[in-house]
């Protein structure tokens, strides 16, 4: 009787996911910025209150080794959209800077890359996208547009093309300073020692240097300084955009209710789509830095202004939510939710007060490759066809969400380019208890790290270390002094032979396995090379998105909703005076 009931219940289940693909189903994907796994109920925090997130854990499936491409907001990103590791797109740095952060650069997300939301476009998805993009917006100029989401397949875009900064909110602190504080800092230094070394040896008579020459050199000197005054005493209205498709309607954007404002914009993006599929991207700015929240939950959580920020995340996706369940679209909705990459354990005010997230067991955080930089959230709720309350101990990727909508939604997958990810519903749905990804290789910029291997039929996770940031100062987890942990040079420690870990005894990457500990620890470091050769040899060169050139400010790139670029400021958001729908619980 008992076989008969389970042979009923799986073909039901099958039913509805047969029935829910013939109406083509609907996807709402949901991803935070720089949120820790560890900031969630679902994830073992008890001090924070994310009751709706938690809900998907409830009714849906907890993925537990869920993994970022990449622990940078830019390349993460790319490799969500384009189910590709980003160094496949161009879109990882060889320097210091792995991000964009001016409106006006000129890099950005290639058009000959091929996102899932172009293909559900395809398709007769409506596609949108609400919150940060952070993947590039013009080229030639200011009104291109080449690397704006409506030429990524989205029809509707609500947001920032770029980040939410420190600079964005006012006295929230500036984030070039503080990113390359130790760099502005010797630069300082040397110039000011030069100048007056120079000084020196032309009053001693060691050097001869006309005084109306040496008099110039410093004008240029003070001019220069004062430019970068200038300069950065307008990043805010530069930089901190906020647009409806193509046009800016709020220079600088406001932090006052931005997340009501998405929110709204989210659920209204639903409400008028109801009645065809639709694809959302519900791109949250929290919690990256600046931090904000709306007075309604401002001083509210135990853990300062990121708890409130991300106590009204979790509001903002309850009515996401409620929005879905109020249309009868729950059955008919894959949710889906995840961060870019982990919390930025570095990030703290002006004040001291920690703006950065938890991680909880795992080290390290954004830009490492430690567990705490690249573990995320992966929770996926689809109602009646997914087994509520299930979880998966087995590694996925964020890259995994791209073959997993294009094949559900009947959609080709490209075959002129290899796609990294892999297609999540077998291993949802019970048919296969393994995931298809033996190896994931962890790049930090666009060097190699670390590889991943799960080898077929065994519980081990074997992960090896090809270098490792430099904490500092000794015996943390950061990185203060540079920001975010860099990639290259002196920032890193080498590893020959690389350090090896067993993840599924030591998931807190706390004791390295050594020859004496596992009798096959040459053999597995021997597979985990051949893999990276075979890896290697898939890459082919693209242009590099992220080179300064393409990273510089440019000023005939410079989006402006006025026709003066030094006067950019306006307000035409005509939801900036939304409240909230609903309750705070």
């Amino acid at each position: 009787m008992k076989i008969l009931l389970a042979f009923f219940l799986l073909h039901l289940t099958r039913g509805n996911l047969g029935q829910s693909a013939n109406m083509q189903p609907n996807y709402v994907l949901i991803m935070a910025d720089d949120l820790g796994i560890g900031d969630l109920g679902c994830y073992g925090n008890t001090t924070l209150r994310t009751p709706h997130i938690d809900s998907l854990a409830k009714d849906g499936v907890t993925l537990t080794q869920h993994i970022a491409a990449a622990a940078l907001c830019t390349p993460s990103r790319a490799a969500v959209l384009t189910g590709r590791y980003p160094i496949r797109s161009g879109m990882t740095s060889f320097r210091r800077i792995g991000v964009y952060i001016f409106a006006a650069g000129s890099g950005g997300l290639p058009t000959n890359e091929t996102t899932f939301v172009k293909l559900l476009k395809e398709q007769g998805y409506s596609t949108g996208l609400i919150g940060k993009w952070h993947l590039g917006l013009n080229c030639e100029s200011s009104e291109d547009h080449c690397h704006h989401p409506l030429w990524h397949g989205f029809d509707y875009f609500y947001g920032l093309p770029l980040t939410n900064l420190r600079n964005c909110k006012p006295n929230g602190g500036n984030i070039i300073i503080v990113g390359a504080r130790s760099t502005v800092r010797t630069a300082v230094q040397v110039v000011i020692v030069a100048l007056i070394t120079l000084l020196l040896l032309c009053l001693l008579g060691l050097v001869t240097m006309p005084w109306k020459a040496l008099g110039f050199l410093f004008l240029a000197v003070v001019l220069l300084l004062a430019a970068l005054l200038l300069f950065f005493s307008q990043f805010r209205n530069l930089n901190c955009i906020l647009m409806r498709n193509r046009r800016i309607i709020q220079q600088p954007f406001t932090c006052e209710n931005l997340t009501q404002r998405m929110t709204s914009e989210a659920t209204s993006f639903i409400g008028r789509n109801s009645d065809r599929p639709f694809l959302l991207f519900m791109s949250f700015i929290p919690v990256h830095t600046a931090l904000y929240a709306s007075p309604e939950f401002l001083g509210k959580s135990r853990h300062g202004l990121y708890g409130d920020s991300v106590e009204e995340m979790d509001w903002s996706v309850g009515q996401i939510l409620a929005s879905l369940e109020m249309l009868n679209l729950s059955s008919r909705t894959l949710v889906y939710f995840t961060s870019d990459q982990g919390a930025h354990i570095e990030e703290i005010s002006e004040s001291g007060e920690v703006h950065g997230g938890w991680n909880g067991i795992y080290k390290g955080g954004k830009s490492t490759n430690w567990e705490g930089g690249i573990r995320v959230p992966g929770l996926l709720r689809w109602s009646g066809v997914l087994t509520a309350g299930r979880s998966i101990d087995e590694p996925t990727s964020n890259m995994d969400i791209f073959p997993t909508i294009v094949k559900l939604s009947k959609a080709a997958m490209p075959s002129d380019r290899i796609i990294d990810g892999r297609d999540l519903m077998p291993l949802l749905l019970g048919d296969v208890q393994h995931s298809e990804h033996e190896f994931l290789f962890h790049y930090c910029n666009s060097y190699l790290s670390a590889v991943r291997w799960h080898p077929r039929h065994s519980s081990s996770v074997w992960k090896a270390h090809l270098f490792t940031p430099n904490f500092n100062p000794e015996g943390t987890q950061g990185c203060f002094d540079t920001h975010v942990c860099l990639c290259y040079g002196d920032y890193v420690s080498r590893h020959d032979p690389p350090l090896l870990y067993d993840l599924s005894c030591d998931p807190t990457e706390s004791s390295p396995v050594t020859p004496a500990s596992e009798p096959q620890y040459h053999q597995i470091l021997d597979v985990m090379r051949e893999a990276v050769e075979r890896h290697r040899g898939t890459l082919t060169p693209v242009p590099d998105q992220l080179t300064l050139n393409n990273i510089i400010w440019k000023p005939w790139l410079q989006p402006c909703c006025s026709t003066v670029w030094e006067h950019c400021h306006c307000d035409n958001d005509t939801n900036s005076n939304t409240a909230l729908n609903g309750t705070t619980d």
